[in-house]
């Protein structure tokens, strides 16, 4: 008989394309993984990988295996999700990732707001680049993922599933220092020639930002490049520099009056808030639950079958 544990493994192999990395996902030994494989071959007489130098694809008996696997696992989730009360759980985790300006200044307050309503559940909040976010979707070290902005064309979304949440506008952002402060908003033709502090080069930000300036022949004059958002409203505060930002990054300065957040008159530059998945994977109670309370901030996601 097929002992689900193996199926588990042998789902997870597939996924991930090699025994190291199920290892690694599955926190076992390779020679363990192996172990497992081994001997659900010989419980079905069949062959069902084939080893190769960049790791494993599946065999024909594999390839029909897998498909039985999905909708076994695929049955088990759906079954888990129908009975499980989040309410009651004793503990439960959900890790979302998120693009950097996500990660520092949304996700904290819906992770709290969310906590309040289910104390003995915990979100736990990884930052990193869209690329990170969508190879730790893929392996499974992570269950959401939140990003600003584009999917770069370098990588691979095959199994990414993506759904648009919000369109950010982005703000010039000024200190008292400049002559804009009293300013109530800006033409984008009057960036030309600015100092502006922006985020380091090959960043997703700045390969974006750059490219819109470039599409409307702004040229403008780097300052300072800061590879995190705080070094760069700093920067700005302090001095006579500029720097573009979604307003949310910039909500305490506004309110305390260090900073301002000028509209760039027709709105040229925005960028869209998504919510990124492993579509190969199934979403734990405990994921569906964080996603049904973000709908309150993101209604978009009630597009989700959650």
């Amino acid at each position: 008989m097929l002992n689900l544990y193996k199926l588990e493994i042998f789902a997870t192999v597939v996924q991930t394309g090699s025994f190291s990395a199920a290892a690694d996902r599955l926190l076992m030994t390779q020679p363990a993984v192996s172990q497992h494989i081994h001997d659900l071959e010989a419980s079905l007489g069949a062959r069902l990988f084939q080893r190769g130098r960049r790791g494993v694809s599946l065999t024909p008996a594999g390839e029909t295996l897998h498909a039985y696997t999905r909708e076994i696992l695929r049955l088990l989730a759906e079954a888990e999700n129908a009975v499980t009360d989040v309410q009651h759980l004793a503990n439960g985790q959900v890790t979302v990732a998120a693009t950097p300006g996500v990660g520092v200044y949304l996700l904290p307050d819906w992770a709290q707001a969310f906590r309040q309503h289910y104390p003995n559940l915990t979100v736990t909040v990884q930052t990193g680049t869209t690329p990170q976010i969508i190879a730790g979707l893929r392996g499974g070290r992570m269950d959401l993922g939140i990003i600003e902005g584009e999917l770069d064309e370098g990588v691979d979304q095959e199994g990414i599933g993506v759904l648009a949440l919000e369109v950010n506008e982005q703000f010039v952002i000024v200190g008292s220092r400049h002559p804009w402060w009293q300013r109530d908003a800006v033409h984008l033709a009057e960036l030309g020639g600015q100092s502006m502090v922006m985020r380091q080069r090959n960043s997703q930000t700045r390969t974006w930002l750059d490219g819109e300036l470039q599409r409307a022949g702004v040229p403008v004059q780097v300052a300072a490049e800061f590879d995190n958002v705080e070094s760069i409203k700093r920067a700005v505060a302090k001095g006579k520099d500029i720097t573009i930002l979604p307003a949310y990054a910039v909500h305490s300065e506004l309110e305390l009056g260090l900073l301002r957040a000028l509209p760039v008159e027709g709105k040229p530059l925005q960028r869209t808030l998504k919510l990124v998945w492993n579509q190969q994977a199934f979403f734990t109670p405990v994921t569906r639950t964080f996603l049904r309370f973000l709908t309150r901030y993101l209604p978009a996601l009630s597009e989700l079958d959650i």
